[in-house]
């Protein structure tokens, strides 16, 4: 666990200062860069744009398949990140970026209505998300601790990542790791070696110096295409849509609520598992936080905002929680959003360097999963631990769908629904019926005690 630091730079008792962690400059082996600590302000710099880098491909995917303004989408990105820092108290390190599960919704919503009722559901969505984190706030979490057990979140944080496997590889010879494979190649090589070859600053900015490496390659390799760059102005506000309400859409959007809900809790988790320390008490004031986040998208034209798999995996990655990072990278995205041609310079981006950085990102998030179940000791010899899990990642790995009418329904969403599901109905025939199942052999019973393993899951 991360030993305590000595040495402040805020006032005492202040929320939103950092305790400098060791020296600043390094990480001892076995420990973590907690959430209240930073490195150096140059190094945490450097991690916080690492952080902007891992948001994006998906946070400017979203926005390029729905016909949304990727300037406006990243504009909103950054006050929702900033907002939901503000909102859980500095304490959640977490970074809100563009949610794939409003893609299905958003374009259902536009075919029948245009952009702008599209949006309104999106300020519709936010609004109850919102609802929802105040009820948690309010009344606590035992009943999302009781829907979903620690072997459903697990399951639920492992298929989100998995879920995003054809994303990496590409949905069609133009996108992902198989547009350009060598390119791909040499992004995900250069982010391997250089977390294994380098120590200190560059080999905590192992996947900013993969990219950077990959995209170098892409334009030795003439895969980059600079014409919408040299167009673009310098300085420039972004493009607002006003947003329309109309409650025929509701219907399409509503789903997505829970799917936010899911993606919230087991990314709290993971960052639990990862730092040791329970993130429970904040779980109301994260749901609030998104919720706000997406409802202000909805103001404006963004689209609606998650907590990033991307950015958890760089944490995993790095061993930094820091919520300094997390700042930097806020401010950053804002700044950003207000130069056009920076939006049109990420759209130079080739899609061989994002899909060789996606490979390795999200598998991490899928493992992560697997770090909640040993943490809480889950019994995989009970079927009813074994079989709704399996069951579920299966669904969301291969992105199961389901139509029903206007509304479509697919991986994360009934894989979360598989989860939650299966598992409390084996749970009641089970207990009707007074059945057992067999102990845990030795070699899947976990050992050592509660620290030991809450140690063990953290690192």
């Amino acid at each position: 666990m991360t030993q305590p630091s000595t040495t402040k730079d805020a006032t005492p008792g202040s929320r939103f200062g950092w305790t400098l962690h060791g020296d600043g400059r390094r990480i001892t082996p076995g420990q973590v860069v907690s959430p209240g600590e930073r490195l150096a302000w140059p190094r945490t710099i450097g991690i916080g744009l690492q952080h902007v880098v891992a948001m994006f491909g998906a946070t400017f995917l979203v926005p390029l398949i729905t016909g949304f303004s990727p300037q406006t989408t990243l504009f909103f990105s950054a006050i929702g990140t900033l907002g939901f820092l503000l909102i859980t108290r500095n304490r959640v390190p977490s970074y809100l970026g563009s949610s794939f599960a409003f893609i299905a919704p958003i374009a259902a919503a536009t075919a029948t209505g245009g952009q702008s009722v599209a949006v309104g559901g999106i300020l519709l969505t936010g609004l109850l998300l919102a609802v929802v984190g105040l009820v948690v706030h309010l009344a606590g979490t035992r009943w999302i601790d009781a829907v979903m057990p620690p072997v459903v979140t697990g399951t639920i944080v492992a298929l989100i990542g998995l879920n995003l496997a054809p994303v990496a590889w590409g949905v069609n010879e133009t996108s992902g790791f198989r547009a350009a494979p060598v390119t791909a190649m040499c992004t995900l090589g250069a982010i391997l070696l250089s977390a294994v070859l380098f120590r200190g600053m560059l080999g905590r900015l192992s996947i900013l110096v993969g990219v950077a490496f990959g995209y170098v390659v892409a334009v030795i390799r003439g895969e980059v295409d600079f014409a919408a760059l040299e167009k673009a102005a310098w300085v420039g506000l972004p493009d607002f849509v006003t947003p329309s309400i109309d409650f025929s859409v509701l219907a399409l959007f509503v789903p997505v609520v829970f799917v936010l809900v899911a993606e919230n809790v087991g990314h709290l988790k993971s960052v639990a598992a990862m730092t040791g320390k329970s993130l429970d008490p904040m779980t109301g004031r994260a749901l609030l936080a998104d919720g706000v986040a997406t409802t202000l998208a909805g103001l404006g034209g963004g689209s609606g905002t998650t907590t990033y798999a991307e950015n958890i995996g760089v944490m995993a990655a790095t061993r930094v929680y820091s919520t300094a990072a997390y700042w930097v990278a806020g401010l950053a995205a804002l700044v950003l959003s207000m130069s056009p041609k920076f939006g049109s310079a990420v759209a130079t981006v080739p899609p061989g360097v994002i899909g060789g950085a996606a490979t390795l990102l999200y598998g991490m998030i899928g493992l992560l999963g697997a770090r909640i179940w040993i943490q809480n000791r889950i019994d995989f010899s009970d079927p009813v631990n074994l079989m709704p899990a399996a069951v579920a990642l299966i669904v969301g790995i291969a992105d199961f769908t389901w139509t029903s009418g206007d509304l479509t329904f697919s991986g994360i969403a009934l894989g979360t629904a598989c989860a939650i599901g299966i598992y409390h109905l084996m749970r009641v025939i089970a207990r009707w019926r007074g059945t057992t199942h067999e102990p845990a052999s030795p070699a899947s019973a976990p050992g050592g005690d509660e620290h030991a393993v809450v140690e063990g899951a953290a690192h």
